[in-house]
């Protein structure tokens, strides 16, 4: 296991109606994720909700998981904002929670300049001295890291890795041909592909709910059987479809998780409305601000 993991899950944070977190549903929801192949657990991340914990919910979130995971498996912190002191202060309550590594999106809704962009990172990374995996993902934050930031990014002795949910292959292989950046897929569809180009691994939605699946894809592709990974990425796709392709990727992986009764509820926090169950029952998303 790298530093990170491989098999890594972005991990859905389970509530209650109403809005309060569910500790018992993230007890049995860890121990799913890692009975099912995880690795890695990203806590706190997009499929989290991050935009709506509070940082006191942050902290406590990732010091949850900890104490459940006991060293089987990384717990990656998502701590990144769209603030760059903020940011700071989740990374280091993150490291006094005994997470292994933080993931460090780029600042959202700013539009930073690249200079802007080098400038948080390099910040935070300063901040503690737990490993940290850049996020990059600009449908979501207006800001793409461009080659040339990543590149200087991994220059620092803590920045070791990209979640890329960019989708650019080609830019991809040119960083990680450039770089010791470890390189995971963090666009579910395209899983397949960024391995075979040489990623080290995954940070999967689908994950949640099948990530015994997505281990074999990342073992099939290790051992060069690609017919074998390719039968387990045909069979990955109705479910990838269904997951983020209808709607978001965390109400759907609750709604998922929760038929499946590893979960008790679906609910999530405005402006996320919960997923139609596969029962046809409507639900309805917790009112309850952050």
């Amino acid at each position: 296991m790298t530093e990170f993991g491989t098999n890594l899950v972005a991990m859905v944070t389970p509530m209650q109606p109403g809005g309060a977190l569910d500790e018992p549903g993230l007890a049995r929801l860890v121990e799913h994720l890692l009975d099912t192949g995880c690795d890695g657990l990203v806590v706190g991340g997009t499929t989290g909700e991050s935009p709506t914990l509070s940082e006191a919910e942050a902290a406590d979130l990732i010091r949850t998981v900890v104490v459940q995971v006991r060293h089987r498996a990384r717990v990656i912190a998502g701590v990144g904002t769209c603030d760059t002191a903020t940011s700071i202060r989740r990374a280091r309550e993150a490291e006094a929670a005994g997470a292994d590594a933080l993931l460090l999106v780029c600042p959202y809704y700013s539009r930073p300049t690249q200079d802007g962009v080098l400038a948080h990172c390099l910040a935070v990374a300063d901040a503690t001295e737990l490993p940290v995996m850049l996020y990059d993902v600009p449908a979501r934050t207006g800001v793409a890291m461009t080659p040339s930031t990543l590149i200087e990014l991994a220059r620092h002795p803590r920045i070791r890795a990209v979640k890329d949910a960019k989708g650019d292959l080609s830019e991809a292989m040119t960083v990680m041909s450039r770089t010791s950046l470890a390189y995971y897929c963090g666009i579910d569809e395209l899983n397949l592909p960024y391995l075979a180009c040489g990623a080290a691994g995954l940070v999967s939605v689908v994950a949640n709910v099948a990530a015994g699946r997505t281990a074999g894809l990342i073992h099939a592709v290790r051992d060069g059987d690609l017919a074998g990974a390719r039968a387990i990425n045909d069979g990955l796709i109705p479910l990838t479809e269904a997951l983020m392709r209808s709607g978001t990727g965390a109400a759907n992986a609750k709604a998922a998780l929760a038929e499946l009764g590893v979960i008790p509820h679906a609910s999530v926090r405005l402006p996320l409305v919960e997923a139609i169950r596969a029962t046809g029952t409507p639900t309805r998303a917790s009112s309850t601000p952050s």
